[in-house]
């Protein structure tokens, strides 16, 4: 498949921003990668008066509802590698949800490592979750989450399953961290090519997140769970991503478990390519997302 100018473009910027660098240390260093963190989104489209923020647990909450009030939720759980964000490009894809879909969304701030562990992390997704339930019915809800956002939401999926409560309609995976492990071998093969990410800083972040020195524990590793019930799952996923491995295996898994799965691949695509901004692929990623959130 041949690539747009946009797509090259892009990999310069992430060079030259020197990503792969920072994330080939050990320990990484979650406060430099923290400079580019995003709390209060300016910008015109972020003062109206449609727009709200409040806290559930010790996570930061941004709604942006339409003016008309909407019956559906898309709750948006960012990535960051547990250590940072949200980023610029996760509030620019937010806008463009809003903007084309008539979901009011929740982007959730959560706690962070390495002041806050994955135990502590996972209850304030459980949160969020129980408070949706409260003002929206599960089947109007979806999830939608980018690296470790999609790690959360796999593991809450599976603490849903086990615990008999509803289930969100759809899940929306963009490249998710399946394994905090990093013990697939094929992932040395693509580190080579990856290139804004690397196993060196990806498992210093994850060591920085977890509590009993368990990097396979469930909630950080969803891939060791059970995919059984899983509700509608769709997944983004690169070829050009250190983190590609490890979703084909938690495709196979879904398929094997019966779940209505799409897998849309990106040939030789970095991690969260949707989401990159200026990237052509990424354009035409974030308009088939909106479709199938359209599609409701």
């Amino acid at each position: 498949m041949k690539q747009s100018l946009t797509y090259y473009l892009t990999l310069l910027v992430i060079r030259l921003k020197g990503l792969k660098k920072s994330f080939s240390q050990d320990p990484v260093d979650y406060k430099r990668i923290r400079k580019e963190d995003v709390h209060t989104p300016k910008g015109a489209f972020f003062k109206k008066d449609t727009i709200r923020s409040f806290r559930i647990a010790s996570s930061s909450i941004t709604e942006i509802k339409k003016e008309k009030s909407s019956s559906k939720l898309l709750i948006f759980i960012h990535g960051g590698a547990f250590i940072s964000g949200p980023a610029q490009h996760h509030w620019d894809t937010v806008k463009e949800l809003s903007r084309q879909t008539d979901f009011t969304i929740w982007m959730c701030n959560y706690p962070k490592a390495p002041e806050y562990k994955i135990t502590l992390i996972s209850e304030n997704i459980d949160a969020i979750y129980n408070e949706a339930l409260v003002n929206y019915e599960s089947s109007k809800i979806c999830l939608i989450g980018d690296s470790v956002g999609g790690t959360l939401i796999t593991a809450l999926t599976q603490r849903l399953i086990i615990k008999n409560k509803q289930l969100p309609y759809k899940i929306i995976l963009v490249c998710p961290v399946m394994d905090a492990s990093m013990t697939n071998p094929e992932m040395d093969m693509v580190d080579k090519i990856d290139p804004m990410l690397s196993k060196v800083g990806l498992l210093s972040a994850k060591k920085m997140c977890i509590e009993d020195n368990n990097l396979k524990n469930i909630m950080i590793s969803p891939l060791y769970g059970s995919f059984n019930q899983f509700p509608e799952t769709i997944i983004y996923a690169g070829t050009n991503d250190i983190t590609y491995p490890d979703q084909m295996l938690a495709i196979e898994k879904l398929k094997n478990s019966n779940v209505k799965v799409k897998l849309i691949e990106g040939e030789n695509m970095p991690h969260i390519w949707p989401f990159l901004p200026v990237m052509k692929e990424a354009k035409l990623s974030l308009k088939e997302i909106i479709a199938i959130l359209n599609t409701y």
